[in-house]
């Protein structure tokens, strides 16, 4: 780490992010409120402004998003005539999955072989901590020379859009002249990144129906048509023999020009199990970073455990389809509805709804805010170049920024490196990277200043 005075301050204030992190880790804020409390989500957005006050933040709200959810705002103004500077990340998190599966509590942040353990440390409720540390550094080391303006946003894992309807029907609230989504990460540890793309993402939920009730499968099957089998079949028709994405009209042979992803370290990032092969052709980050990648993300039919000799009668499931830079998300879910009720076989009754959509993201990287982050990382990094990659993922988010403020700059960055291991067991944070990725953000807001 640099011998900065910036650097030396964030350093100092670890122990206090430590106690914070594990205090908003603790929330069980999954803004899912079938399965989790909505007061867990209520009170990591009060624990979030609670901490924007202490910092001497204006106008802190709680903003009641047409999704049901919380994002929470404040502004801190900065010297007459600065330029103003919106920093983003989300206190909402993904459901912990099995909870037995984590070697520590999912919300009990926990350390561990160098790393902090728990739901959300990485993805993203150590951006918020990571804004605040920025910010406190240089309150500590002659004051915050931009207006910054703050947004937490409650609902980012649902896709359900809430932030985004409610930035439109606001549109100056979240104006600003440069805006930093703290919610994506470097290509590795101690690898200064930016992301400069997004993929899209569109949800489907797809139901199959063939029979009016279960039937007994000894004295019906091998002619009563099965919906699970019809539903298995119509999702097996989404993917090419060496599992690539094949969603009938879109494209699916863009290559990615920036930053390489050396297969065997992604084997290793994605913990690949041995023998095992990779899905797709062509360059790993071809597949990850500009092409459509299509997932099962569940089934709805009888488990394994209890199960009776039955053909189904229905069957339902969900696909989420990544959408590349270059494809229109509203278009890609039509054409992936249309693939679905295309291949459904035996004439089986099919209905597809599309329950979220988020379009992908470009950046502009020549312009200056990019220049005066390469700077501000060279310094949090020493040695270190900084490098653009893609972002398989999706923050919805960015487009309606884009979209509302053509002339603002955007930058990506975060704690979500490969080991990370984000959305899955045992997701971690490096602190290390914590406080480097905070002194590049406290550097780029002096740097961006000084422009």
């Amino acid at each position: 780490m640099s011998s900065h005075p910036v650097a030396e301050t964030v350093a100092s204030l670890m122990p206090t992010a430590r106690t914070e992190l594990t205090e908003l880790v603790a929330f069980r804020s999954v803004a899912d409120f079938d399965q989790f409390p909505k007061s867990e989500s209520e009170g990591a957005a009060n624990w979030v402004a609670d901490a924007l006050r202490t910092e001497g933040f204006q106008d802190v709200a709680l903003l009641d998003t047409p999704d049901g959810t919380q994002s929470v705002y404040g502004f801190l103004p900065g010297p007459e005539g600065a330029k103003t500077v919106l920093l983003y990340a989300h206190y909402d998190v993904q459901p912990p999955l099995d909870e037995a599966g984590w070697t520590s509590p999912p919300f009990e942040l926990t350390e561990r072989d160098g790393r902090w353990y728990g739901r959300g440390a990485a993805d993203c409720k150590g951006g918020v901590i990571m804004h605040l540390l920025a910010l406190r550094a240089l309150k500590a080391n002659g004051g915050v020379p931009v207006h910054v303006k703050v947004i937490a946003e409650g609902s980012e894992e649902q896709g359900t859009g809430g932030l985004e309807r409610y930035a439109e029907e606001h549109p100056d609230l979240l104006a600003a002249d440069t805006i930093v989504i703290g919610d994506t990460g470097n290509f590795r540890v101690g690898l200064p990144t930016v992301t400069s793309t997004l993929r899209g993402m569109t949800m489907v939920r797809v139901q199959v129906d063939t029979l009016e009730g279960n039937l007994h499968s000894g004295q019906f099957g091998g002619a009563a048509p099965d919906a699970l089998a019809a539903l298995i079949r119509v999702l097996d028709s989404l993917r090419g023999k060496d599992g690539s994405t094949t969603v009938d009209g879109l494209a699916a042979h863009a290559t990615w020009e920036g930053l390489a992803y050396d297969e065997e370290q992604f084997r290793e990032d994605a913990k690949v199990l041995d023998g095992v092969e990779l899905i797709g052709s062509d360059a790993v980050a071809d597949r990850i970073w500009a092409r459509p990648a299509v997932t099962v993300l569940g089934i709805d039919c009888p488990p394994v455990v209890g199960a009776t000799p039955s053909v189904q009668a229905g069957a339902r499931a969900l696909v989420s389809l990544r959408v590349p830079p270059g494809t229109d998300a509203a278009e890609a879910t039509k054409l992936l509805q249309a693939h679905l009720e295309a291949h459904t076989p035996w004439g089986a009754r099919v209905r597809t709804e599309q329950i979220g959509q988020g379009q992908p993201f470009s950046a502009d990287t020549t312009s200056p805010a990019y220049t005066a982050m390469a700077d501000a990382m060279a310094v949090a990094y020493p040695g270190e170049e900084m490098q653009y990659a893609g972002q398989g993922g999706s923050i919805p988010l960015c487009n309606t920024l884009a979209a509302l403020y053509p002339q603002a700059e955007i930058l990506l960055i975060g704690l979500s490196e490969p080991e990370a291991q984000i959305h899955a067991l045992n997701e971690s944070v490096s602190p290390e990277e914590l406080e480097r990725l905070s002194v590049a953000e406290a550097l780029f807001l002096q740097n961006y200043a000084a422009n």
